[in-house]
């Protein structure tokens, strides 16, 4: 006789399975990243999101299903490291909505729990692709339904499912060519397969060691490298540029049942009526963030849906008649003077905007530190931050306006993330890819300027910008055609591999030759940690020899396995 229902505490160390079983498996998977770079990731991050997760739970006893489920979804979504952890944090979402309200899930709640995870997690993704951990979480739920309709036997059940999961996994490189080059199905979807295969493990007994003898911490880093004020707004600011005075916030306490067309009505009416538009939903409560002249309408149509708490008005026209002019780096001085007499952080007035930047490495920090970032979350390729160091940046950066950096492909989705969960300010994550692109879009903002103009602006600038990263093969492949050996030197552009070679100089300058043309004319090299600084001067004299008519400047980034990162503008 097969297992019928799952109840809360079948749930709890089914849970805690799976997530140790992506624990043991992180290295693994980590080697099945496409890139053969020294970062490779994806086990890791995921590892720390469930992880983050299965700490609350496990601190949980006896809990019911509504208990575990916010454990579960509250857990990831803060701990949520990288693109992979955050989608799989999203998985987890979905399908803890579906069985929170339930006593006992069988397979069909079970079913409808993976539909509903896969689906808040493609909603999750700007622009999803095909291959990738989102496919093989779609095709589960496919099979899922199909086996609820045949069985209400849940061994039978996640037999089935896993064995198809396998199968359309075996099936990514057929839909990602870079996999098919590279020899490796979908790191991402590996990892959820290990995640569902341990789950399954604890569910049926094959697991009987719940415990979490570590549980690697989620997101405590300090964050690094805090500054005094920018520079403040001009007091000479005409406010009729200003086309909606009112920063208007409040929490729509829901007391019925809010389905997506509300949400899409909801959104619709605020932004005919407003702009700077957030809204955020989750189960009992709507966060809402909107610039408009009539904010009584916006508390009329919210009313709707329930009771409202928080509200707050601002009047920005008023704000900006009555700012005064500061002196931005005596502030910083004075500030930076203080906290190295008290070792705290003083109060300060909230300004109209602040600056967090993503950063690895002395050099790279002291750079962005002087060009205004108020806050600094240490991170980058070796280990990318989670949705609670956003956060906790975020708390510290009194500022009505964040515009956070992430400065690495793999962190923008935890910093969206992280401004989907800010009540109190409005956050604009600023797509940065590269620490290049982040300092460009940091040079170029403009504090006359409102938060909308400067992200245009800030965007645009930063994809002017070109950029190499310099370092090590740490496995043999073929990507693009191009055959790379463990060891080998090479240099990642911002669209694939731009040399490969056997020196560090010789992919370096070969890398530049890919990079500029005639309209180039300041090229920046960023020199980490493992190179000294007279290695990076000879690298300085033979790029200003071999380009006499560009600009070409030295910067110490101090960053970790990357031995130069170039930009070009």
């Amino acid at each position: 006789m097969g297992i019928s229902t799952i109840d809360a505490g079948m749930l709890k160390n089914a849970f805690l399975a799976g997530a140790k079983g992506l624990e043991a498996k992180k290295d693994w998977i980590n080697e099945l990243n496409v890139f053969p770079v020294p970062d490779g990731d994806t086990g890791t991050n995921m590892t720390l999101t469930i992880m983050a997760a299965a700490k609350e739970v496990a601190e949980l006893e006896n809990p019911t299903m509504d208990q575990l489920a916010k454990a579960i979804s509250s857990g990831s979504l803060r701990g949520a490291r990288g693109n992979s952890g955050v989608i799989l944090s999203q998985l987890l979402r979905g399908f803890t909505k579906e069985i929170k309200a339930v006593e006992e899930i069988d397979t069909t709640i079970l079913a409808n729990a993976m539909v509903r995870g896969t689906e808040t997690a493609y909603k999750a993704v700007m622009k999803p692709k095909e291959g990738t951990i989102l496919t093989v979480a779609k095709a589960m739920a496919d099979k899922g339904l199909e086996m609820a309709s045949q069985t209400d036997d849940i061994e039978e059940f996640v037999k089935q499912v896993i064995e198809y999961g396998d199968y359309v996994l075996s099936q990514t490189p057929e839909m990602l060519p870079v996999l098919k080059q590279a020899g490796v199905v979908d790191s991402g979807g590996q990892g959820l397969m290990q995640v569902v295969k341990g789950a399954v493990d604890g569910l049926l007994g094959r697991t009987v060691d719940f415990s979490l003898d570590t549980v690697p911490d989620s997101g405590n880093r300090p964050a690094a490298g805090e500054k005094a004020a920018r520079g403040a707004a001009r007091t000479d600011i005409d406010t009729a540029d200003i086309k909606f005075g009112y920063c208007t916030e409040f929490i729509i306490n829901l007391e019925k049942v809010y389905t997506d067309k509300d949400e899409t009505e909801l959104k619709s009416y605020l932004e005919s009526i407003g702009d700077s538009l957030v809204v955020v939903s989750d189960d009992e409560i709507v966060k809402v963030h909107v610039h408009t002249n009539h904010p009584g309408l916006a508390f009329e149509k919210a009313l709707a849906y329930g009771s409202l708490s928080r509200m707050k008005i601002d009047n920005m026209r008023e704000e900006h008649q009555e700012r005064v002019i500061q002196d931005s780096e005596r502030l910083a001085r004075e500030q930076e003077d203080k906290d190295k007499a008290t070792g705290e952080e003083a109060p300060s007035e909230r300004r109209e905007y602040g600056f967090i930047a993503v950063s690895s490495g002395e050099g790279l920090s002291d750079i962005f530190r002087g060009i205004g970032a108020d806050c600094l979350i240490e991170g980058g390729q070796t280990m990318n931050p989670s949705t609670e160091d956003m956060l906790k940046a975020i708390e510290r950066v009194n500022a009505e306006n964040i515009f956070i950096l992430p400065n690495n492909k793999n962190i923008i989705m935890a910093a969206q993330q992280a401004r989907d969960l800010t009540e109190d300010k409005n956050i604009i994550v600023i797509p940065s890819r590269t620490v290049p692109q982040g300092i460009t879009a940091l040079v170029n903002f403009m504090p006359d300027l409102g938060p909308e103009e400067n992200t245009r602006t800030m965007t645009e600038e930063m994809g002017n910008v070109r950029t190499a990263q310099i370092t090590y093969a740490v496995r043999t492949t073929n990507i693009d055609g191009i055959d790379i050996e463990e060891g080998d030197i090479m240099a990642l552009g911002d669209h694939g591999i731009l040399a490969v070679g056997k020196s560090v100089d010789g992919v370096a300058l070969e890398a530049m030759k890919e990079m500029l043309d005639d309209e180039s004319e300041l090229v920046t090299i960023y020199y980490g940690a493992d190179v000294s600084e007279h290695e990076a001067k000879v690298l300085e004299e033979q790029a200003q020899e071999q380009y006499p008519d560009k600009e070409i400047e030295l910067q110490y980034g101090g960053q970790p396995i990357y031995y130069y990162l170039i930009s070009a503008e």
